[in-house]
């Protein structure tokens, strides 16, 4: 048979777009990112290397090493992701806004053409909304979600109610059920939104059924990453969540 004779529904493949993903050690959500981005992106996987530290304030900070960041970056260069995410929020929270934009800066001087991180996102998404009041649901523990409440100060964000699970591990394994409660436990009339704070923690089925019983934004760690970064490439965010609807314009971090 011919080449010329099969009817082809198109040329291809579609051109790649890249994103480059540098995600802690334990991150087992993988399936969860993909479900996030348009079927032109990849996404180009590194990790930091592995700590045998529970998940705690030492390990926010183990995970947001410089020199990891800047190693894992330039393993994920040579297939020319157009952005590259730092995805976790606890490793850009800890220590601060002024040190989340540090993150950034180091991924970009490592080589990348712009940088993102979960925590980074978070806040320019609370800036584009226009929220200076919200809810907070952590898999952590109390200390290091008072670390997150302490960045969102920073921000002039204040967290309104908060609920955490304190698990020091496996927090993939977390049932929607549980989640869902939590989420529920945590919101506040006062609440504009409410923010699931973690990489590793399941939520993308969640989202639409639970804004839809609040009336109210669920912001989550990986839906703010992906869209962060696809933002960046002028590309919409596909999956839940009715506040970044339309919001293709390039948000400008600070």
């Amino acid at each position: 048979m011919e080449l010329s004779s099969l009817d082809l529904p198109f040329e291809g493949p579609l051109a790649q777009r890249g994103i480059g993903i540098i995600a802690p050690f334990d991150l087992a959500l993988e399936r969860e990112l993909w479900r996030w981005v348009p079927v032109e992106v990849s996404l180009h996987l590194a990790r930091t290397p592995y700590e045998p530290v529970p998940v705690s304030m030492e390990m926010a900070r183990l995970v947001s090493n410089e020199q990891h960041l800047e190693a894992a970056t330039k393993t994920v260069l040579h297939v020319e992701p157009e952005v590259v995410a730092y995805l976790c929020t606890s490793g850009s929270f800890i220590n601060g806004v002024d040190a989340e934009r540090e993150l950034r800066k180091i991924i970009c001087d490592a080589g990348a053409p712009d940088a993102v991180t979960t925590s980074g996102a978070l806040a320019e998404a609370l800036h584009h909304l226009n929220m200076h009041k919200i809810a907070v649901l952590t898999p952590y523990d109390a200390d290091l979600t008072g670390k997150l409440h302490e960045f969102l100060a920073e921000l002039g964000v204040a967290t309104v109610s908060s609920d955490h699970l304190g698990l020091g591990g496996g927090i993939w394994r977390v049932n929607y059920r549980t989640i869902a409660e939590h989420i529920l436990n945590a919101d506040h009339p006062d609440a504009e939104a409410i923010f699931v704070s973690c990489t590793n923690l399941p939520t993308f089925d969640l989202i639409d059924p639970l804004e839809s019983m609040l009336g109210k934004p669920v912001l989550t760690a990986n839906q703010l990453t992906m869209w962060a970064s696809l933002d960046r490439m002028g590309l919409p965010i596909v999956g839940p969540g009715s506040w970044h609807h339309g919001m293709t314009e390039t948000v400008t971090p600070e």
